[in-house]
């Protein structure tokens, strides 16, 4: 969907794609330059309320997409995928990255070069993915949902999100309180990072030192 800058009703952009309603619409990234979106479908079987399932499940039914304004086409870059989540634009709009949420890794998919159209491993996580964003080096910042085998007893810390170089190696992390599981954070030019969850009613912002 899309919103006005100045808000008002939602005009629908997608609902489906070669015939397939999208049923867990979840990552959006904008190219800046061309105003093309690319999303993601978590599942084709399950929706958001049914999240957890997709994880138990192991689907691999997700898809990523692309969705340029101009002409109003919709492209299908990749089926198959396991809870693929997050998507963010590379800044030299080479590739996407994208959150594959059961398997907490970070895929790049080619869209531009002689690589155009294939995906490969690009990042082994701590945690569950959420969203992904730029950061102001040249890599992304990962929210992570919770960690890997997380047990609700022990120290009241674990990892909120964690930057990945360009190089898919992990140069930071963030800690927090485990009630906190954010699902998107993102860096601005001033130096703040703000964190975002689906299940607390405010924004965090973190200043760096």
């Amino acid at each position: 969907m899309r919103v006005a800058p100045g808000g008002g009703e939602a005009t629908v952009l997608v609902n489906q794609v070669d015939g397939y309603p999208l049923r867990f619409t979840n990552g959006v990234d904008v190219d800046q330059v061309t105003g093309k979106v690319y999303f993601t479908d978590s599942s084709m079987n399950y929706q958001r309320s049914q999240h957890e399932m997709v994880t138990r499940t192991g689907d691999s039914t997700g898809r990523l997409m692309s969705y340029d304004p101009r002409t109003s086409d919709v492209t299908l870059l990749q089926a198959g995928m396991t809870y693929p989540n997050g998507v963010a634009l590379s800044a030299d709009r080479t590739h996407l990255v994208v959150a594959s949420t059961g398997p907490c890794k970070l895929l790049r998919h080619w869209i531009k070069g002689v690589n155009a159209g294939t995906s490969e491993p690009f990042a082994d996580l701590p945690g569950y993915p959420d969203n992904v964003r730029p950061d102001t080096k040249g890599g992304y910042w990962v929210a992570l949902h919770r960690e890997k085998n997380e047990l609700p007893f022990g120290p009241d810390s674990h990892r909120l999100a964690v930057r990945v170089g360009n190089d898919g190696n992990i140069v930071e992390e963030m800690r927090g309180p485990k009630k906190v599981r954010p699902t998107e954070i993102m860096e601005r030019s001033n130096g703040k990072i703000y964190l975002g969850s689906v299940e607390l009613p405010y924004v965090g912002v973190v200043k760096r030192k």
